[in-house]
């Protein structure tokens, strides 16, 4: 493989020394007993140097830098706070418009995802790797955990935080697009999810903007996160909802 490597690198080095011996050679047979050079060689001359940039640039293209899962995940994992408002849209067949919920969301890359609904109702949840709490006037109630909602929660937390270990457990991953403008396709392998989901599609930038889960009886939930904010730390108030 190293040798392949060194072989990719040092290609457009070597068709430049030929392009440039060709050239050379072509000035040469233009320019016989120091007669001044040929109008038309010269015309042929500057062909074969654009020609030559065409096809160094055609080379040197296929081993651009891409933008693969690894930077993401890293590019998502970054921020210590992720805050900002949510509309999420839950498409059914049955009804002719989707049901629509808004709220504000806190993720902690160390602490878990808070899940503030206020319309249509007002709804506390928080996500973590204990599971999904629901706020009462109890406190923090542990809820089932392999109902659908409880499933597309801990998906949210995992593709917020950019687990793509967590995600690849389930999920097929394709990536496409660049660091500020990417589509991630997530197809389930997981026999749960299989039942559950037919594909999940996420775009995003610098954070992820975008989360629609497409169900395998043909509804639909679409999460928009259109003003997310990257933070250093934590209010008093989310300390206190999260860290337990």
């Amino acid at each position: 493989m190293r040798e392949v490597e060194r072989s990719e690198t040092r290609m457009p080095g070597v068709l430049s020394l030929w392009l440039l011996s060709l050239c050379t050679s072509k000035e040469k047979v233009t320019r016989p007993g120091g007669r001044n050079p040929n109008p038309k060689a010269s015309s042929t001359i500057s062909q074969v140097i654009k020609a030559a940039s065409l096809l160094l640039l055609s080379i040197s293209t296929p081993y651009a830098h891409a933008f693969d899962l690894a930077e993401l995940s890293a590019q998502l994992a970054k921020p210590a706070v992720v805050r900002g408002p949510f509309v999420q849209e839950k498409h059914l067949r049955a009804l002719p418009t989707p049901l629509t919920s808004q709220g504000q969301f806190t993720l902690s890359r160390d602490h878990g995802l808070l899940w503030l609904l206020q319309k249509p109702l007002k709804q506390d949840y928080r996500i973590d790797d204990a599971g999904i709490a629901r706020r009462t006037d109890d406190g923090w109630q542990q809820q089932p955990g392999q109902d659908v909602a409880a499933q597309q929660s801990r998906l949210f937390l995992a593709v917020l935080k950019g687990d793509r270990s967590g995600l690849e457990r389930d999920f097929d991953l394709k990536l496409s697009g660049q660091q500020d403008a990417w589509q991630l396709q997530l197809t389930p392998h997981s026999l749960l999810l299989k039942q559950i989901f037919s594909a999940i599609r996420i775009d995003g930038g610098a954070l992820v903007e975008r989360i629609e889960l497409i169900e395998t009886q043909g509804d639909r939930t679409v999460l928009k996160l259109p003003q997310s904010q990257a933070g250093d730390g934590l209010t008093e108030q989310e300390r206190a909802d999260l860290v337990h």
